[in-house]
């Protein structure tokens, strides 16, 4: 860790990312400069807070710099630029501190019960995990290939703490927590079933499609396939598309891209 860093953590009045070390990070993640100010200086001072806020642990050997922290932080605090919601900025992760990050992908123990009561065990690869109410793990290997991977719509970052969003009212279930007024809803009720109902239809419809590409050679579907897992998995590998590659989703998802645009607000992606 830099020095930097090293005087921003501990301090109790916000520090700025230094000019140069931001410049840099857009130029190594153009998703990030595709948006202009305000947002992008909105971006900064979000990005500098959660620096100052929030702990990085690393794993496996790992030296975390004051540039692979800046790029973090830049990714994960994108969504929070123009949220709509009950929490406003940083407040959205509150509910954590810790970030670990390993050199690649980490493989993790699982373990379920059946309904006739064996027990399997597996190991699954990650590339990250968000816990409720606990650390977010990454990959720095997926990280760092983030400016290149955008063109598949894929970001390991951005799909971790859409998760840490979505589980701000609990257990993740693909609706975050909206606000009355949501899209003209006259209670949050109404909301949430509004944006159920639009994100299940395309969810269905995707699985749909995922399913004839896989099984009966259909057209390829351009989307992680990863998202067709669930519901909630659904809701952050999409909105991970929306924020780095917003021509191919708005061109394959056209029927989110309103109410995406409406949620995550005055950040809206450009063409």
């Amino acid at each position: 860790m830099l020095r930097w860093w090293k005087r921003l953590r501990g301090t109790s009045a916000a520090r700025a990312i230094p000019d140069a070390l931001w410049q840099s990070t857009l130029r190594d993640f153009p998703f990030l400069a595709r948006h202009g100010d305000p947002s992008l200086g909105t971006l900064h001072a979000l990005a500098s807070g959660f620096l100052q806020h929030k702990e990085f642990q690393a794993a496996g050997g790992l030296a975390i710099t004051d540039a692979m922290g800046v790029a973090i932080a830049a990714q994960a605090c994108l969504p929070l630029v123009g949220i709509r919601g009950p929490y406003r900025g940083l407040a959205w992760y509150a509910d954590f501190v810790g970030i670990v990050v390993h050199p690649g992908a980490v493989l993790a123990r699982r373990e379920t019960v059946d309904d006739a009561g064996v027990v399997h065990q597996w190991q699954e690869e990650l590339s990250g995990e968000a816990m409720e109410l606990g650390p977010v793990t990454l990959s720095w290997a997926d990280v760092a290939e983030a400016g290149q991977t955008a063109a598949d719509g894929y970001n390991v970052v951005i799909h971790e703490f859409v998760h840490k969003i979505d589980m701000r009212d609990g257990m993740p279930d693909g609706c975050p927590p909206l606000p009355a007024g949501f899209m003209g809803a006259t209670s949050v009720r109404l909301a949430r079933e509004a944006w159920r109902g639009r994100l299940q239809a395309s969810y269905d419809d995707f699985c749909d499609k995922l399913s004839l590409a896989q099984r009966f050679g259909g057209a390829p579907v351009w989307l992680d396939p990863y998202a067709a897992v669930s519901i909630d998995e659904f809701f952050a590998v999409a909105s991970e598309a929306y924020f780095v590659n917003p021509a191919s989703f708005a061109r394959d998802f056209a029927p989110l891209v309103a109410m995406f645009d409406a949620w995550w607000g005055a950040f809206t992606p450009a063409a």
